[in-house]
């Protein structure tokens, strides 16, 4: 960093709850990036301790990467670029080797967007209440000084690659080696899963798994000129289906920029519903601590998560526990109730042998032990974790969101309902017949509906009501 400075830097508009999200060359500079890389030493007093640094395939990424390595550099840390990681390796890495870190991404965004994903040694994560808005103001400090001070010793800058020891461990949580031989289509979407799965599905580095490997956009290409990176949009998943179709296969997934999200659908092209994917592992889990003697082993699903999830897991002998929604609440949860897995209508899964992390790879693997240890289709063994019927997510711009909550409290309220206000507000029939939540977006005008019935004519019935009191 240079001594002169006329800016005065204001990082609010990129760092956000959990992470530092923003454009390229406006709102994430690598002069911004220096100067986060210094406080983040700083702030979690890594002075003399070992960080790693990775990112994502965007082409800002190694520049950035190489910013906060000289700014933590600095401050007297040694650095370990990890080069090319997707998040879940970046948890991993943190988790296996017990230090502090960062990434750069921007997940699902964008092609003119970048950010920073930072973790806590054991891959604890890292919110504005633990220490991300310390790490704001600190580095504003130094962008607005000019000068970030060198520390009494400078730390060294080196290179490590965790790429077959991820994969190994990942391996070694879930053996696939007995699985019948499957066909498995892969959209990676030009993001990191292009790097990940061949390591660990594939025999890139490790030994060739029963399985037909069917690539699609595994070129790292940060400009994602094929489809954006986000298979939670129902179009990002056309060309994933129609693959399916094509080769025959049994399984397709689909991951999002930075990998740690995986979407799957069927042999017949169809999503397979995140909540269904949550009660799939969360069965095997179950099982798994309960043959290491836990008793009744907990589970975490935020409240937008089929009701299946909650009835599955107390059927299979573990215990539920609802959450909001939002990966620093699950991850927080997780850690207080010691629960073995967690699930998001989202698809972020949580496992207990990551450290309480997400990872969409793991939750692949877990998806396709179930499918392979079974002779029966992924659409017969999804149905047994989809009894209900969803309307999906869907968002209504509305100017005064309390205003339109209330129409529908009062439309409601001679019904034999309940309501509870943990994450908006869930209304559920006594009868167990509905339940739908109604949940205002934090940063659009956007009110969010998710709705679930025992039949799709109650689900229709009710969505319809409840959006026509909301628009009106």
């Amino acid at each position: 960093m240079t001594s002169e400075q006329t800016t005065t830097f204001d990082l609010s508009a990129s760092f956000k709850a959990y992470d530092v999200r923003g454009i390229v060359g406006e709102s994430i500079t690598a002069e911004i990036v220096e100067a986060v890389g210094a406080a983040f030493v700083d702030v979690l007093q890594l002075e003399g301790e070992t960080i790693l640094v990775g990112g994502d395939m965007r082409p800002s990424s190694p520049e950035f990467s190489k910013a906060f390595a000289n700014g933590a550099s600095a401050r007297g840390a040694n650095v370990e670029l990890l080069d090319l990681i997707s998040t879940d390796e970046l948890y991993f890495a943190c988790g296996f080797l017990n230090r502090a870190g960062a990434t750069f991404t921007a997940s699902h965004n964008p092609a003119g967007y970048n950010g920073i994903k930072m973790s806590k040694a054991g891959a604890v994560p890292i919110s504005s209440e633990t220490g991300l808005k310390d790490i704001q103001a600190l580095a504003e400090q130094y962008l607005n000084s000019g000068t970030i001070p060198e520390a009494a010793s400078r730390g060294l800058i080196s290179v490590r690659d965790v790429l077959k020891d991820y994969a190994e461990y990942l391996r070694k949580l879930v053996d696939l080696s007995g699985s019948r031989p499957l066909k498995v289509v892969v959209d990676a979407g030009n993001g990191m899963a292009g790097l990940t799965t061949p390591a660990v599905l594939g025999d890139a580095l490790l030994p060739k798994l029963p399985f037909d490997i069917i690539p699609l956009y595994f070129e790292l290409d940060g400009s994602f000129p094929n489809h954006p990176a986000n298979p939670l949009e129902p179009e990002n998943l056309r060309d994933l289906q129609a693959a399916v179709i094509k080769h025959g296969a049994d399984i397709g997934l689909a991951f999002d920029g930075d990998a740690d999200r995986c979407f799957v659908v069927d042999e017949k092209g169809e999503p397979v519903s995140p909540s269904a994917i949550t009660g799939m592992v969360a069965r095997r889990e179950i099982a798994r601590a309960k043959a290491q003697g836990e008793t009744t082993p907990t589970i975490i699903h935020n409240l937008l998560c089929s009701r299946a999830v909650a009835e599955l897991v107390e059927h299979d002998g573990g215990r539920a526990v609802r959450t909001r929604v939002g990966h620093s609440f699950i991850k927080a949860v997780m850690a207080k109730e010691g629960a073995v897995f967690g699930g998001e209508h989202s698809a972020h899964f949580y496992f207990r042998d990551f450290w309480n992390a997400d990872t969409g790879m793991l939750a692949a693997m877990h998806v396709l032990a179930a499918l392979g240890e079974q002779d029966g289709p992924l659409s017969g063994l999804a149905r047994e974790y989809e009894p209900y019927v969803s309307s999906g997510e869907i968002n209504s711009e509305v100017d005064d969101k309390p205003a339109a909550v209330e129409r529908v409290r009062e439309a409601f309220a001679g019904e034999d309902i309940t309501i509870d206000t943990m994450d908006g507000s869930t209304f559920t029939a006594k009868d167990g017949s509905y339940w739908f939540n109604l949940r205002p977006s934090n940063t659009e005008p956007f009110l969010r509906l998710n709705a679930e019935a025992t039949d799709r004519a109650t689900m229709e019935r009710i969505r319809d009501r409840v959006l026509a009191l909301v628009r009106a």
